[in-house]
């Protein structure tokens, strides 16, 4: 899911829960803040070919309860819930 394709808007409280497919099993994280900032920002892989030669990746930019600022890359195995 692209963050385009997402109908997240600022200021929605969400919970992302992100799956890590492991050989031994599934790792879960799951993490609940405010969205500050959505959109696609590009890595500092000089590797990858694409668009200006730098990889790009869905982000979310979140404020947890405590204050304490989330950035979740979000891939294939991420659910987005608006709570």
């Amino acid at each position: 899911m692209t963050i385009e394709a997402a109908s997240y808007q600022i200021g929605d409280r969400v919970r992302v829960t992100q799956q890590v497919p492991r050989q031994l099993g599934t790792t879960t994280t799951t993490v609940e803040g405010v969205i500050l900032r959505a959109g696609q920002q590009k890595t500092g892989s000089w590797f990858a070919h694409s668009k200006d030669k730098k990889l790009w990746l869905d982000r979310l930019e979140l404020r947890a309860d405590d204050g304490e600022i989330i950035v979740v890359n979000l891939d294939q195995f991420s659910r987005v819930e608006k709570l």
